[in-house]
């Protein structure tokens, strides 16, 4: 058998150590570290809109579906989802129970930290990867064992609070740095490069996050990315599957269903408060996304909730 400095580096916590902690912390209010989250899912629904955020996640047990546009990232247990920019997307985890829970870990990605790593390790970006037609923002594959071995070591923390607030931020740095150190690698470099095309685009996406209320103009939003009008729809599609106008219907749609479940009989009201002029045209949106006239998803969503 073989012994030595290369063994005692493999002998990390694997995929069954770190399900069997999230099982047992999922829920504790008590954060690891700011960014880090473990959640543990007992009942499959319907696909749900949120957004992605910039994130990896590492799936422990179970399946999840997602949506991007008209892209579909299916992942399971042992795998991971990389997101290098701020995505809408329709999501559900797939035949889970109480007794078979999704069992997963996300943590916030962050540009500055990217930046730092690729300057201290003197790593140059590697040339840029052109995206396939149909690639979005969104980078799905097998995490490798030393992924789920960092994941597993930040999980304990939970266990070690002493040791929580030196030993958290060395382990983010890793997981970061095992982000581009594989095939996720591209997109999260330019998450972290400022004049990168990812980086770009994710100004626009900011921007429309933050002013979804408002109309705007694509060729404002291109001279805020600082490209041509062509080449920013291009690239905004390219990264995340939708264009610019798609986007912001997404955002205001979501933005519409969260102010229906709170306030089910004021579709008006709705309508008018992300942006819509024409009340038709939203009614006529919102189901078209949801499969359901405003009214009746706000009713079905408060049903639900209520049976929880």
């Amino acid at each position: 058998m073989r012994t030595g400095p290369a063994s005692c580096f493999n002998s990390g916590m694997r995929l069954d150590d770190v399900r069997d902690l999230i099982s047992k912390h999922a829920g504790e209010a008590t954060p690891i570290v700011d960014g880090a989250v473990i959640s543990k899912i007992e009942h499959s629904g319907p696909p749900e809109l949120s957004t992605t955020g910039t994130v990896l996640v590492l799936l422990a047990q179970g399946a999840k579906r997602l949506a991007v546009g008209d892209q579909v990232h299916d992942y399971a247990a042992g795998q991971c989802l990389v997101a290098s920019v701020d995505l809408p997307v329709s999501g559900h985890f797939v035949d889970t129970t109480p007794e078979s829970p999704a069992l997963g870990f996300a943590l916030t990605l962050r540009p500055a930290l990217i930046a730092e790593l690729l300057l201290q390790a003197n790593t140059m970006p590697r040339p840029p990867v052109e995206r396939d037609r149909g690639s979005t923002g969104i980078s799905v594959g097998d995490a490798s064992p030393d992924l789920i071995d960092a994941v597993g070591r930040m999980v304990r923390l939970v266990e070690r609070p002493a040791d929580r607030s030196v030993l958290a931020p060395l382990i983010e740095r890793e997981l970061h740095w095992l982000v581009l150190s594989s095939p996720h690698g591209v997109s999260a470099r330019d998450l972290g490069l400022a004049d990168s095309g990812v980086s770009r685009v994710g100004h626009a996406v900011r921007w429309i996050r933050e002013h979804y209320t408002e109309p705007f103009r694509v060729v404002e939003l291109a001279d805020l990315a600082r490209m041509s009008q062509s080449a920013f729809h291009r690239a905004f599609r390219a990264v995340t599957a939708l264009s610019p106008i798609e986007y912001q219907k997404q955002v205001r749609l979501q933005e519409a269903r969260i102010r229906l479940v709170a306030t089910p009989g004021d579709v008006a009201g709705a309508a008018r408060a992300v942006g819509y002029t024409s009340p038709s045209q939203f009614s006529r949106d919102y189901r078209r996304r949801f499969g359901a006239a405003p009214s009746q998803d706000a009713a079905r969503l408060n049903e639900a909730g209520g049976a929880r």
